[in-house]
């Protein structure tokens, strides 16, 4: 059900429906275009909007549909179904056109890949094609349309006859010609010709006696005649004659055809009618093209959920200018139907009511929508309009009386499946009376269940939405810094309409604002004041709350590169111990292979006391350069442990809230003290204590940490293992807030069933803080069906949280309403 009767024209659709129309390549396809009408149920609308869209991507892909020729063969067709009648041979090769695009449309579905384009397959599925038809039509006409010479045997006689007659007439004028200009009867530069379709010779007016023949025709001057000469009279006669009887054999021959093909004529206007049927789709796909459109989400129930709506008319208005449209996000439920949308004049509020309206007829008309991919679009049973002045001289109504007859139309016709838009809600009468009236009117249409998006002014209204179930205030953006509107909408708070600003703005004098300002009352200017202050308080904490999340981002970031260098820390330490335990390994062999040999060289020289000598010195000497070797390694190693010391200080002073620092600044011994295995130590102007673990000679092998290393015993110092806060260590300790242990233990889904809304509240918000900390892309909030409040207020805190990018409901499968999906933008 629409309303009014021009619904078309005041939404705009009409001027869509002319540019879609300009992509049809035939008639029978902007006819289809031209009766595209709102569709109701689920199935039809999918079909619609799945084809149109599959055609688009075929469109964007970079196949060549066979665009053929189109030809609208129904007259033709209609008129052969008669008996007695025949096709004439124009409409036969246009038949011929028509039936080679159906055979290459349906061969082009038919050869491309299995998962392509399933919707306009299974259309083409249903062609038959009737090789017949076309076979029969070839033995009648060549490739150019023309009758063939062979098409019968008594045609290929009369052809063959005809051209042996105007052969001889061309020789006989050829001759007649040079005698006439031999004969100064006709210029040089002139020859034959033809008029009244005979052959003629131009000669001068005083010569025509001279020529003999007829007369068929003489100049504007009547100085030259044209002359049928009497030689070829007969002959032109006889091609005459021969030219009849060729036109009736043509006839006998289009009329064998057409009786051929008169039992196929219903198949055949079926075959022309999805020729039709594919070029209404491929011009609403190249629209779609033309103005960025998709398709969306669908959903049978009524609902709008619309992410970045364009008006497509609009955009295609700005876009030769380079200027965009400002998008449109609207969120109208079961819960939240009637959107009551207030703000400042020319702030976009009727452009955004003419965008529901379009945006949604087109959808349900089967085409497709320039939104967002993620939005979702429902079905309504009808859209009833209420815009612009419709007073009406003839039958006697003023502009307020025509919109009340309009509102009692809807209040009588308007259901849970209605959408009503009205535009400038209550105006047009005395301002009082026409409030009241109006608030009375909206809680009228909220009881009967109906979705609607009105725009208005009026303060009471307002009201009524901000403590009203099911309806809820939304309000067109304005900067009241720059004085101009930012034709954004926000649902969830009233606008201002800006009026004194404005008024200020234009010049009006101050005297006049404040007469104004003390007629309407401190209170009215106040409640405006404070929605502007609302407003800008709520832009305030939107910027604070961005810049909240980018902080975390770069706190996350700067986490992750602290675990990073604290695991490469880790891995290059085990990579020095597992070197150390290598090269001790291969030392401890080599050393072994070095005793092994001096017994053997000692017994083999039967205790020769210079070669025992020999062999000791040259061990003694092995002993010598492992121990330089040893020494130089525990250089290396103490090197590398004062680096990676170094490097987590700076990481502790970088970070101070993050890293917990084990170790702490100790006081050391006397310096006389022994030290022996097991006491804690630490180098001589250092605060970093260890543990000794052996004692070689002057030597100590002494552990920081997970770092071991010889160091001389007179540069350590003993220390007080209590005061030095037990074993030290290098490793920094991330503790709660470990990253990767958060992600590992985060859980993609919340149960919130049963919970109190002021506590499911704050636990969503800790959730969604939690989420992004771990860069969750997806979670799922549980909260239950119910009466639906607790979704309400939890998606309401969502959508006012500028990290989530989209919301909704899970698939029916999987919960339905009763489980909220949110996605993150980062």
């Amino acid at each position: 059900m629409i309303y009014p009767a021009h619904f078309e024209d005041k939404i705009g659709f009409s001027r869509i429906r002319e540019l879609v129309m300009a992509n049809c390549l035939f008639e029978p396809g902007r006819e289809i275009v031209g009766n595209l009408t709102m569709l109701h149920d689920l199935e039809s609308v999918e079909e619609e909007i799945g084809r149109v869209n599959e055609f688009r991507l075929l469109q964007l892909s970079d196949k060549d549909f066979p665009v053929h020729q189109f030809h609208d063969s129904r007259t033709a067709l209609k008129k052969a179904a008669i008996e007695g009648t025949f096709m004439e041979v124009d409409e036969v090769h246009g038949l011929s056109k028509s039936l080679e695009s159906v055979r290459l449309i349906v061969r082009f579905f038919e050869t491309s890949d299995p998962q392509d384009y399933p919707r306009l397959k299974e259309l083409a599925k249903t062609v038959s094609l009737y090789p017949f038809i076309s076979d029969r039509i070839s033995k009648v006409l060549n490739k150019n349309g023309q009758i063939r010479d062979n098409a019968s045997r008594e045609l290929v006689d009369i052809r063959r006859e005809i051209s042996s007659k105007q052969s001889s007439v061309t020789r006989q004028l050829d001759k007649l010609v040079k005698r006439a200009r031999a004969e100064g009867w006709m210029d040089d530069d002139l020859g034959a010709t033809f008029r009244n379709g005979r052959p003629v010779i131009p000669v001068s007016s005083s010569h025509k006696r001279s020529m003999g023949g007829l007369v068929h025709d003489e100049s504007a001057t009547g100085k030259t005649v044209y002359v049928e000469p009497a030689e070829v009279v007969e002959l032109t006669n006889q091609i005459r004659e021969l030219e009849y009887a060729e036109r009736r054999e043509i006839i006998r021959i289009l009329t064998d055809f057409t009786n051929d093909i008169r039992p196929y004529i219903k198949e055949l206007q079926e075959l022309h009618q999805f020729l039709a049927v594919m070029d209404s789709i491929r011009a609403r796909a190249l629209f779609a093209i033309k103005i960025n459109a998709v398709k969306p989400r669908i959903t049978e129930k009524p609902r709008l959920a619309w992410i970045k709506a364009i008006h497509p008319l609009l955009y295609l208005t700005l876009k030769p200018a380079g200027r965009e449209v400002v998008p449109l996000n609207m969120n109208l439920d079961a819960e939240n139907r009637i959107l009551l949308i207030s703000g400042p004049n020319a702030g976009g509020k009727s452009v955004c009511l003419q965008t529901v309206g379009l945006l949604q007829y087109m959808f349900q008309s089967g085409l497709l929508v320039p939104v967002d991919e993620e939005s979702e679009f429902g079905i309504f049973s009808g859209i009833f309009i209420d815009i612009g002045d419709e007073q009406s001289i003839e039958n006697d109504l003023s502009t307020y009386s025509s919109h009340l007859f309009n509102m009692k139309y809807f209040l009588r016709n308007a259901d849970t499946g209605s959408l009503v838009l009205i535009d400038e809600f209550g105006t047009g009468t005395e301002p009082m009376l026409g409030g009241a009236i109006a608030e009375a009117i909206l809680e009228g249409l909220n009881l009967s269940g109906t979705f609607g998006v009105i725009t208005t002014h009026y303060t009471n209204l307002k009201h009524v939405a901000a403590s009203t179930s099911g309806i809820i205030n939304g309000a067109m953006l304005f900067d009241n810094q720059r004085m101009q509107p930012l034709y954004e909408l926000q649902i969830g708070k009233p606008g201002s309409s800006f009026a004194f600003e404005i008024a200020r703005k234009i010049g009006l004098p101050e005297e006049i604002l404040a007469s104004a300002a003390d007629k309407i009352g401190q209170d009215h200017i106040d409640f405006d004041r404070h929605l502007k202050d609302i407003l800008r308080d709520k832009k305030y904490w939107e910027r604070k709350r961005q810049k909240v999340r980018q902080t975390e981002r770069k706190l996350e970031e700067l986490m992750a590169s602290y675990e990073e260098e604290v695991g490469m820390s880790e891995k290059k330490r085990k990579t020095l111990i597992d070197e150390a335990k290598r090269q001790a390994e291969d030392m401890l062999a080599q050393a072994n292979r070095q005793i092994e040999n001096t017994i053997r060289e000692i017994r083999e020289s039967n205790a020769d006391r210079e070669r025992t000598r020999q062999s000791r010195k040259e061990l003694e000497e092995f002993r010598d350069e492992l121990q330089r070797e040893d020494s130089q390694q525990d250089k290396e190693k103490a090197a590398e442990f004062s680096r990676m010391k170094k490097r987590s200080e700076e990481l502790g002073r970088a970070r101070p809230d993050l890293v917990k620092k084990t170790k702490q600044k100790v006081q050391p011994a006397p310096v006389n003290e022994e030290i022996h295995a097991g006491d804690t130590v630490c180098i001589a102007g250092q605060d970093t204590a260890g543990e000794v673990e052996e004692i070689r000679g002057k030597k100590a092998i002494v552990v920081f940490g997970h770092i071991k290393t010889t160091v001389d015993i007179d540069k350590l110092v003993k220390v007080d293992s209590a005061k030095a806060g037990g074993p030290p260590k290098t490793m920094v300790n991330l503790g709660e807030w470990n990253v990767s242990n958060r992600r590992a233990n985060f859980r993609r889904e919340i149960d919130l069933r049963g919970k109190r809304a002021e506590e499911a509240l704050r636990m969503v918000n800790e959730y969604v803080d939690e989420a992004v900390m771990v860069g969750a892309p997806e979670v799922r909030i549980l909260h239950g069906k119910g009466d639906g409040i607790l979704r309400q207020l939890i998606r309401e805190q969502l959508h006012s949280n500028n990290v989530v990018e989209w919301y909704g409901d899970e698939h029916i499968e999987r919960g339905g309403a009763g489980i909220t999906v949110v996605r993150f933008a980062y």
